[in-house]
């Protein structure tokens, strides 16, 4: 049985609108405003205790946000992708769960991961990549950038593409 057939009908659209939402606006603004994404985490709670009462509700809501911000706050300290980006995957993991936000942060780490390296090719910027990645792993420290991309829409991407899947 996969993680989308436990879900409420209702969390799923809710999701989608969120990330697409988060997505326009990176797009546009290269950001994510934290009302988006502090709105839609605090909304989530009061949605799930309806849903599984509030023991359970509670429960999913606190492990799907520690799942979505945890597994991203690495890549934030290091310097690899802004603090919206944290804080829209912890949104939705507060909305799908501790299950779906693992699963949709291994989708976009994926599509982001191809998105950025058809990036860095297209700039030839692969040596610099190589010199940065070491520094990383030697030191901590990472080199000048090759670029970056709106992760909101790699993020909209991973939850459509693991919702999907999994119908």
């Amino acid at each position: 049985m996969s993680a989308t057939s436990n879900l409420s009908p209702f969390l799923g659209p809710v999701a989608i609108a969120i990330v697409l939402t988060a997505a326009a606006i990176d797009l546009h603004r290269r950001r994510i405003p934290n009302w988006l994404t502090f709105g839609a985490w605090m909304l989530a709670l009061p949605v799930q205790i309806a849903i599984h009462g509030a023991p359970g509700g509670t429960a999913d809501w606190a492990l799907g946000w520690l799942t979505g911000f945890g597994i991203f706050l690495p890549f934030y300290v290091l310097g690899g992708m802004a603090a919206g980006d944290v804080k829209l995957m912890a949104a939705t993991g507060a909305w799908l769960g501790a299950t779906m936000a693992f699963q949709i942060a291994l989708t976009t780490f994926l599509l982001g991961g191809a998105w950025a390296i058809v990036l860095v090719l297209k700039s030839r910027q692969q040596g610099q990549l190589v010199r940065n990645i070491g520094g990383i792993l030697r030191t901590g420290e990472n080199g000048p950038s090759v670029g970056s991309i709106p992760y909101g829409v790699a993020i909209a991407a991973g939850t459509l593409a693991t919702l999907f899947a999994g119908k």
